[in-house]
């Protein structure tokens, strides 16, 4: 079995005394240390309490290494009035909890034969054997109760460098937990600098086929951390040039998007948002959304945000800080102020506009400067007015509500009575029949709509792009056409040959935000269901 060589150690460098460290000087620390001592075993921090504090960055979590057998450590710890948690007796592992902080007390253990992720263990009084167990060098560094830092295999000189490097054989290393290929890029993200280590990279690509045997959520907790690391950006780029990325998210990644929307997110002062992250890698359309949610057992929270910005739809030019304020209001109003900032800054990333760009920044913090108003007007308002409970009741409240974001939602209440009786009067005539389910082709809006060409579509053409719509934002118009199917009362029904024509009247959404009285066509075929789109003119 083929191995890779380890890398070279770096130079000796003595690692600073922490004796003043607040984690460590602090009597919660203090009397666990003081318990071990108590029974004749020294304790050492260890792992990344040690590696952080020697960074100058902050420390959760304290896990601290001993001789002491588990059971020592559970006599010694109790006789001292401490909790005692056995959390993972048969690792060596106890929590002990000192002022309400809990410390993951674990004895020295060597390996004795490995099953990928399992071992069969056994402990040990030797520390070497103990550090030598351990994934990356930096993080085989301990820390004794005094602040005096052992490193046994010249972690502190990667620290310093900032390198992630394997202990000794890097690709053994790997087989012992395939996890460790993306704990590589992940420490290499939060940790390292320059170049990736070149023999652990080169051991991280010829054992990339054991991710398959990894399951979703351990991939997805890795991915995540590493997304919203200080290096994500670096690190994708080592991964996908390694050809991990796309193992993991089953796509080609888009590297040159994550890259905009760090530089976007950093000229803002934004914090990370891994989930943003992971679609401006890999969601091109709502189906990627759906496929990661499988693969990556996201959380509801978290598929729920990557559905809600995925894809790039003709709707998203409100973000353009030329789009009229107008609209981009109805748009944050359908999407809500989460939904509008993720949307927004992948629309900005996709665009051409400099990170720093001050208008787009402007339009992005729309939500800072208005708030999304809640429908004034109820269900029971309606009914109120004799309209009987039922589908009515809906037709109604859709197309005050279409009324009311086209007239920029007013707050006046004599308005809005009036948009309500309005509503409530159209909503006498007879709708489209099946109107959720009307179709708009694309050739009608293409070749024939917003043609200046066609002989029968130049005049409508002229009216269209006069009200902000254009052919390289189809689904702007088509949208609105399909708003004022559902909207919309019959005013004329034709029964042909072909099929029964439906004609629409009333207001359509409009780019310029002017909303001007326009008439739609649409046939329901000989033995079809489905309204068809035919063509659109002022009224």
């Amino acid at each position: 079995m083929s191995t890779s060589p380890p890398s070279p150690a770096p130079p000796s460098l003595a690692p600073p005394s922490l004796a003043a460290a607040p984690w460590l000087a602090g009597p919660e620390a203090r009397a666990v240390f003081a318990a071990l001592e108590a029974g004749g075993h020294e304790g050492r921090a260890v792992g990344g309490a040690v590696r952080n504090a020697l960074l100058g960055t902050p420390v959760r979590d304290v896990d601290i290494a001993t001789p002491a057998k588990p059971q020592d450590v559970v006599r010694l710890a109790s006789f001292a009035g401490l909790k005692v948690v056995p959390t993972g007796l048969d690792h060596g592992t106890v929590t002990v909890v000192s002022g309400g902080i809990p410390f993951e007390v674990t004895t020295l253990r060597r390996d004795v034969e490995t099953f990928g992720r399992k071992a069969r263990i056994a402990f040990t009084a030797d520390w070497a054997e103990d550090a030598r167990r351990r994934d990356f060098t930096i993080n085989a560094l301990y820390c004794s109760a005094g602040g005096v830092v052992h490193d046994p295999l010249g972690g502190y000189g990667d620290l310093v460098a900032r390198r992630v490097r394997f202990i000794g054989d890097a690709r053994a290393r790997i087989r012992e937990d395939y996890l460790r290929i993306l704990r590589f890029f992940r420490f290499y993200a939060e940790y390292g600098r320059g170049e990736p280590d070149g023999p652990s990279l080169s051991a991280c690509i010829a054992e990339r086929g054991g991710l398959a045997l990894l399951s979703a959520e351990r991939i997805r907790a890795e991915l995540m951390k590493l997304l919203e690391a200080p290096g994500a950006l670096a690190a994708a780029r080592a991964m996908t040039d390694a050809g991990i990325t796309s193992l993991i998210v089953a796509e080609t990644p888009d590297i040159a998007l994550l890259h905009r929307l760090i530089d976007i997110e950093t000229a803002l002062g934004r914090a990370p948002d891994p989930v943003l992250r992971l679609a401006a890698l890999a969601v091109r359309e709502r189906a990627d959304a759906e496929r990661l949610k499988e693969r990556l057992r996201l959380s509801t929270a978290e598929s729920d945000e990557l559905a809600a910005v995925a894809g790039h739809t003709s709707a998203d030019h409100v973000f353009d800080p030329a789009a009229l304020e107008k609209a981009a209001r109805a748009r944050l109003y359908e999407l809500g102020p989460g939904t509008w900032t993720g949307r927004g800054l992948l629309a900005w990333a996709r665009s051409a506009a400099e990170p720093g760009d001050a208008a787009r920044a402007h339009r992005l913090a729309l939500p800072d400067r208005w708030s999304v108003p809640k429908l004034p007007v109820r269900g029971a308002d309606v009914m109120a007015r004799g309209i009987g409970a039922g589908p009515a009741v809906g037709r109604v409240m859709a197309r005050f509500e279409a009324a009311w974001i086209e007239a920029d939602f007013p707050t006046d209440p004599a308005l809005i009575e009036a948009q309500l009786s309005a509503a409530i009067a159209t909503a006498a005539h007879d709708g489209l029949p099946n109107a959720a389910e009307a179709l708009v082709a694309t050739a009608k809006l293409e070749k024939y709509l917003l043609s200046s060409t066609h002989d029968l579509g130049r005049g409508k053409s002229s009216f269209f792009r006069r009200h902000g719509f254009s052919p390289d934002r189809l689904d702007v118009l088509r949208q609105a056409l399909l708003l004022h199917a559902r909207t919309k009362p019959v005013v004329r029904k034709e029964v042909t040959p072909h099929g029964t024509k439906f004609a629409l009247a009333g207001t359509m959404a409009t780019p310029d935000g002017r909303s001007p009285v326009v008439r739609s066509v649409w046939i329901i075929e000989a033995g079809d269901t489905v309204p068809r789109f035919v063509t659109a003119f002022p009224d």
